[in-house]
């Protein structure tokens, strides 16, 4: 009874899993929710993909969905049934052996890796409240389930997701780097659950009696949804900032206790753990068709034998009375289905792999691909499309980040409509990371944060130091000079003799200082910075009255010094901490955060503690954040917000009409100065305030805590109570922040246009700012024409499509003519350049107007997409990439360029200052946009011919070696006889002509890097008239068929009436066949270093040393023939040596004058470079030579530096 009670438990149970979860102690003495917690997984961790028992069967299986693999499993079966054996079947065996092995030790490797990577991590220790011993105890992660109560102190690691009841912190915070999750080095607060007893005070696991009920796991790393009922029945809303993430870091915070709520593979981090994506690349797509051609080939020579035989009046091979004619016709078939099996390069597949791990380590190792400030070289994540980067016709930029460096300066700024330009600031945007080297190494020190280094190294995507991160980064944004026209009027705050009500002499009214202030408190407190200094945590830094310092005087602003140098600001984005040093640098310093209220200085009044009632953070959709808080002189609720001047400026109160003259004179002054900031390319955001009734503030509060409480639609509620506070907004003014271009951007966009490759942004930010950006990144130029796309509807995006068309349409033609004249003048070739806006790229997305938006950007030199969404980032990037069928690259540095990257063909991301999210989702990782440059024109475009020509060589000696047995089958009845023995026809393609493809398709260089360098044109020259198509496909085996012919009836006619047998008669062909195809890529090579001579004699050495031992030892090693000394009688034969050289020469003859002619008649675009390479530095040692001889025989003076009287002669002559 008791055990069926218990299923019934068990079973309502798991049925109330898939519904929520609830958490409770794990010590609990109801038994119905103790067995519930036992249901839910342990916190172990397994990332393998085999254990003992299922790797056979189950790598087995992943390798059959390889077609050749199942083709050569299959033809080894069948060579064991006697009717069809061709030769020894334990022979047919070992390629297909051999082949699976090698693959199934690199799958094992590889998951020993992540093997050794879970046994370390399962075994980290931590300390777990033991109900028994009531204490805490340590024990392995792997043992710590759900309902557990885990202690952690300072810069230990969670090791599951746990929610927060305990902080030393009197403020019932914590902060965590969740640098293991994300990337992000900066620091981020979580709050103790509200409602339990007070924080500092030593929490007891056993006076825990409440209840939490929460959402099923999810991946969703910004949003946790639940509630916890305590023992009074009262229900307190949970959300993402109550929760701990697994392999998050606990920093400047001494201990915490929280209670687990997901554990193992249902934490957070481990469902976002998907690893990297699988991508075939367009070069394997068309090797599988390939394939396919060459299994018909096959079938097509089987099928031959029939039509041979039916021709023939004397068959030469008669089958017995017992068998059918046409089953003995289907046993030949299949016969030499086996004795032609080599036709598929079964050792190909694996030779591809080898060679782009060869490709992705000289890639990995380039020291042009090395940035030495951040320590960082390029990640490549995707091993399997490196031959794409050569193919790339569209690439795809974020700005933010990618073509600049996100690291902010304040630059102007507009106050009650007057404008303060801070010309100074534009002059002093430098900053020395060695200082930031040493800083951080200072900072490690202190807080001791490298204990973790061994678990740091463990866990994989951790490769960003601390010191990389955002606090640091932003210490040179404190280097902002104040305007002087805004130190005056902040002065009369401090002066005692002046009232605000009297401001003459500076004609500031009252109502200008008040702006003034609020706007640089709005800049202070609207924000999410932590405050540290490098002797403190941020929560040590004392808020207390003996804290309070005087505020510094407003006439040592002048001066260079700081007189709050010591606090540091960790913002969760550049333009914050930005703000805040701008706020800083006007005395106007935030001192301390808590989570009641902030400590700010400012000008004239001193350190004051400013009540923070609400924060509404930023939203995508809202796009500004907010902070409600009491004024600290008036006791008035005041709501400041900052945004985007979109959203700030339609959300601007309705003046009133004793004060509309001045609102509207604010708002149009900002308005231009907004317009001003964004054509110089700043980005520019909007501060405003609002001060609501008391009343409307009450029934607000009312509204917020219900959404702050809600479980259902917590999100939505939330959005919606924002939106109701936010209204009527009064506007103090906007800033502008400039965020400089990297280094080498505009040489690297002007190279890859160059190339052959369409560049276009897709941004955030203003289009003003976007169409800046791009004539500093030369994207646009002044000879270019600019057409805007800026529609309110469908219907208007219609009609300007079409008219936009037609314009481009008819400028063509006039642009054409001007082409060559504005090119001369200018430099660059002009074109039509399309801005379009995110309400009208919404518009033009849609089915209907769709491919006019198409025809109209592929007439376009560059298209940029301002105020665009991360989802219409990646509908741009999957419209052109499946309607144009061309080849895409996008990069991006943050969490919005995501979708972008894994929609593209080929994904790049920027580990900048904005996390690494993009480069976690990406297939390649660079530092910075210029490196752009020589990954796709010169690694691009090497992977891709070095793979592609090996691929057809792969084809090519193939095919040749294959058809010799099968113009042996004419003569032999098409009986399946070879005139080789079994073990030579299975190691020529598998040993001795396998090693140099593989060379030659890692060293080899058809183009040194820097002539791809100086001449990108090749780039496109290349992808234009590409290496692998169908028709070298077939030219391949056209080559390979007629040196097959040669290969094999030049020795045929030498031995013509002789008595020779078959093996004799087989071993120069063997030999002819060897050196022709090895001779072959020597001819195909563009580069010929000691390697690959040291390859290609290795390889022609183990040949001949293989048959002569094998002549000599193997008496009955290859039955029913008999081997034993005939290449030894063979070699020692002038004629064997004759009709080796013969062979050779005809077979490799015609692809040497076919070459040379066409290479004369169509020389490519790389012999053309080659060719102007040695002209000019031939007509240059021609030149120096003559004057060299001219000078001596003068007794001119000796060449020198500062022999000025060189110069004429010197240009007489190379003139």
């Amino acid at each position: 009874m008791y055990s069926f009670e218990r299923l019934f438990r068990l079973h309502s149970g798991k049925e109330h899993l898939r519904k929520k979860r609830i958490v409770v102690p794990h010590s609990t003495e109801d038994e119905e929710l103790s067995e519930l917690l036992k249901l839910y997984k342990g916190n172990k961790i397994r990332t393998t993909k085999y254990s003992l028992l299922s790797f056979l069967p189950k790598n087995l299986f992943e390798q059959l969905h390889r077609f050749a693999n199942v083709y050569f499993i299959f033809l080894a079966a069948l060579n064991f049934v006697p009717v069809v054996e061709a030769f020894q079947p334990e022979i047919s065996l070992i390629p297909i052996i051999l082949v699976l092995s090698v693959t199934a030790v690199k799958d094992i490797w590889e998951d020993y890796c992540r093997f050794k990577v879970d046994h370390l991590i399962n075994r980290l220790l931590c300390h777990v409240y033991c109900s028994t011993q009531k204490t805490y105890v340590d024990k392995c992660w792997m043992d710590v389930r759900v309902g557990d109560f885990v202690r952690l102190s300072c810069n230990e690691i969670i090791p599951a997701d746990m929610l927060l009841l305990y902080s030393s912190d009197p403020r019932g915070v914590c902060y965590i780097e969740t640098a293991n999750l994300d990337g992000e080095t900066n620091l981020k607060q979580r709050e103790v659950v509200s409602g339990l007893p007070l924080q500092g005070v030593e929490f007891t696991p056993e006076s825990f009696c409440s209840r939490i009920e929460c959402e099923n796991p999810k991946n969703d790393l910004s949003r946790f949804r639940g509630y916890i009922e305590h023992s009074s029945g009262v229900r307190i809303g949970l959300q993402s900032s109550n929760l701990l993430l697994r392999s998050c870091t606990i920093r400047n915070t001494e201990t915490v206790i929280g209670i687990v709520v997901y554990a193992g593979h249902e934490t957070k981090a481990m469902m976002n753990n998907s690893g990297p994506r699988y991508k075939r690349s367009q070069l394997e797509k068309r090797l599988n068709m390939d394939i396919l051609w060459c299994v018909v080939l096959l079938i097509i020579m089987c099928l031959s034998h029939g039509l041979w035989l039916k021709n023939l009046n004397d068959p030469v091979f008669q089958v017995d009375d017992e068998t059918s004619p046409a089953l003995a016709g289907f046993y030949v078939f299949w016969t030499m289905i086996i004795v032609l099996q080599v036709l598929i390069p079964i050792s190909l597949y694996v030779s591809i792999e080898v060679v782009k791990l060869g490709q992705i380590y000289f890639i990995h190792n380039d020291l042009a691909l090395y940035n030495e400030q951040l320590d960082s070289r390029i990640q490549c994540r995707a091993l399997n499309i490196t031959e794409d980067l050569g193919q790339i016709q569209y690439l795809f930029s974020d700005k933010t980040g990618t073509l600049t460096e996100n690291k902010m300066v304040f630059r102007r700024c507009s106050i009650y409509g007057v404008e303060y330009p801070h010309e100074e600031n534009g002059k002093n945007q430098y900053y020395c990371s060695y200082a930031l080297k040493f800083m951080y190494l200072c900072w490690c020190h202190i807080f001791n944060i490298l204990n973790n280094s061994v678990i740091r190294s463990v866990i994989q995507g951790n490769q960003t130091t601390f010191g990389n991160g955002k606090c640091f980064l932003f210490l040179k944004t404190k280097e902002v000079v104040p305007d002087p026209q805004l130190v005056r009027k902040l002065k009369l705050l401090c002066s005692p003799v002046v009232h605000l009500s009297d401001c003459s002499s500076g004609n500031t009214s009252t109502l200008e200082l008040s702006y003034i202030t609020d706007f640089f408190l709005a800049l202070a407190i609207c924000n999410t910075v932590v405050v540290s200094s490098p002797s403190q945590s941020p929560h040590e830094v004392n808020t207390g009255q003996e804290s309070k310092r005087e505020a510094a005087s407003l006439k040592e602003m002048d001066s260079d010094g700081d007189t709050h140098s010591e606090l540091l600001y960790e913002a969760e984005s550049p333009d914050e901490a930005a703000l805040v040093h701008a706020a800083q640098a006007y005395c106007c310093t935030l001192r301390c955060r808590t989570a009641e209220s902030l400590l700010v200085d400012l000008p004239g009044l001193g350190s004051l503690a400013v009540p923070l009632l609400h924060i509404l953070p930023f939203d995508s959709n809202r796009k500004r954040m907010s902070v409600v808080v009491r004024h600290p002189l008036t006791g008035q609720v005041v709501v400041y917000t900052k945004g985007a001047d979109s959203v700030i400026m339609d959300l601007a109160e309705t003046p009133k009409e004793h004060a509309q003259e001045i609102y509207s004179h604010i708002r149009e002054q900002t308005q231009k100065h907004l317009d001003s900031y964004a054509r110089e390319g700043l980005r520019t955001l909007c501060i405003a305030k609002k001060v609501p009734l008391l009343e409307e503030y009450d029934v607000w509060l009312k509204d917020q805590l219900l959404a702050e409480s809600s479980i259902e639609n917590r999100e939505e509620l939330l959005l919606a109570s924002a939106e109701r506070l936010e209204t009527n907004l009064t506007l103090l003014g906007t800033t502008g922040i400039v965020d400089r271009l990297q280094e080498e951007v505009p040489e690297t966009i002007e190279t890859l246009q160059r190339a052959g490759i369409k560049v276009w942004v897709l941004t955030g930010d203003k289009q003003e700012t976007a169409i800046n950006i791009a004539y500093a990144c030369k994207l646009l130029h002044a000879n270019d024409q600019l057409l805007t796309a800026n529609c309110g509807s469908k219907n208007a995006c219609a009609a300007l499509l079409e008219e936009l068309k037609l314009e481009v349409q008819c400028g063509e033609g006039s642009m054409t003519d001007l082409t060559a004249r504005v090119e001369s003048s200018l430099g660059s070739v002009a074109g039509f350049i399309l801005v379009i806006d995110g309400r009208t790229l919404n518009w033009a997305l849609q089915e209907e107007l769709k491919s006019n938006f198409l025809e109209l950007t592929c007439r376009c030199k560059a298209v940029i997409c301002c105020r665009s969404t991360p989802l219409q980032k990646s509908q741009v990037v999957q419209l052109i990439r499946d309607q144009l069928g061309v080849m895409t690259l996008a990069v991006g540095d943050g969490a919005n360029d995501v979708s972008m990257i894994q929609v593209a063909d080929v994904g790049i991301g920027i580990s900048g200052q904005e996390g690494m999210q993009a480069v976690m989702s990406s297939d390649f990782a660079i530092s910075r946009f210029k490196h752009l440059s020589k990954l796709l024109l010169v690694h691009g475009h090497w992977c891709y011919s070095r793979l592609a020509n090996m691929i057809l060589y792969f084809i090519y000696k193939n095919v040749m070696y294959v058809n010799l047995l099968f113009w042996y089958q004419f003569f032999c009845g098409f009986s399946g006889s070879v005139m080789t023995n079994s073990w030579v026809l299975i190691f020529f393609n598998l040993i001795f002509t396998s090693i140099p493809p593989l060379i030659y398709g890692i060293l080899d260089q058809d183009t040194p890097a820097d002539t791809l360098m100086e001449q990108p044109e090749l780039y496109q020259a290349a992808h234009t008239s590409k290496v692998y198509v169908p028709n070298m496909f077939w030219i391949t085996v056209l080559d390979a068929f007629y040196q097959s012919l040669v290969c094999f009836f030049v020795p045929y006619f030498a031995f013509a009436g002789s008595d020779v047998g078959e093996l004799s008669f087989g071993s120069p062909i063997n030999t002819s066949a060897l050196l022709i195809i090895l001779l072959h890529q020597v001819i195909e090579s563009k580069t010929l270093t000691w390697i690959h001579i040291l390859v290609l004699v290795l390889s022609g050495s183990s040949y001949f040393g293989f048959v002569l031992l094998f002549s000599v030892l193997c008496v009955t090693c290859s039955p029913p023939t008999n081997p034993l000394g005939v290449e030894t009688l063979q070699m020692s034969q002038p004629l064997f040596y004759i009709i080796c050289i013969l062979t050779i020469v005809m077979a490799l003859l015609p692809r040497l004058l076919l070459r040379a002619l066409h290479n004369t008649l169509h020389p490519s675009a790389v012999l053309k470079s080659d060719q102007m390479d040695r002209m000019n530095a031939e007509k240059y040692s021609r030149r120096m030579l003559c004057w060299t001889r001219s000078h001596s025989r003068g007794n001119r003076l000796s060449v020198c530096a500062d022999n000025a009287g060189l110069e004429p002669s010197v240009a007489e002559v190379v003139s």
